[in-house]
């Protein structure tokens, strides 16, 4: 989701106090896809850009490959990481749950409980697994925009879509976690 600052007929009005004073903008709310985004961006007055980070989860998405992990946000070792989802993704686990938010389109999540886990599993971030899980399935979720589903902790999961679906992860970095800011982030 984003927000745009557009003059439109039965538009939310912002005002000077709150919903009651002098119109300071008209603001309409408008939810994107990775099919379908305006690009933002950052308007400063006297500073420079890149003293700030803005990115567009959608348009990432939409230029990067399936399943590629690229960080849109990072604070410490924890980060966001914009996913395109396009076919059946390879399966996933982590020592750690992560959040995975549906951003557009319908993403099927299946999980399976873990009988022999990996012996060496790094500390952060999730890994992909060289074969299929073995273990009882833990079920399946259907995702849609503006659904979050856990990914639990030592549990293996993938994720599956008919058409390109954005996600955005909520997790530690990893090893496979892509770093591009000069290429997603506003820097003029």
């Amino acid at each position: 989701m984003f927000v745009i600052r557009r003059s439109v007929r039965n538009a939310n009005r912002l005002t000077t106090a709150g919903w009651g004073g002098s119109p300071v903008g008209e603001y309409e709310t408008r939810f994107g896809s990775i099919d379908d985004f305006e690009k933002g961006g950052v308007l400063l007055v006297d500073d420079d850009p890149r003293n700030y980070v803005f990115s567009n989860v959608y348009e990432v998405a939409s230029m990067s490959a399936p399943f590629e992990k690229v960080a849109v946000a990072k604070n410490q070792e924890y980060v966001l990481e914009a996913v395109r989802v396009e076919g059946i993704s390879p399966w996933r686990t982590a020592v750690h749950d992560e959040f995975a938010l549906v951003m557009s389109g319908e993403v099927i999540f299946e999980f399976v409980d873990l009988t022999d886990p990996p012996t060496e599993l790094p500390r952060q971030g999730s890994v992909e697994l060289a074969s299929t899980p073995v273990g009882p399935p833990m079920g399946r979720v259907v995702a849609r925009h503006g659904h979050m589903v856990l990914l639990a902790a030592n549990s293996a999961y993938r994720y599956e879509a008919d058409a390109p679906a954005a996600l955005l992860v909520q997790t530690m970095a990893s090893s496979d976690t892509k770093y591009r800011w000069p290429e997603i982030c506003q820097t003029r």
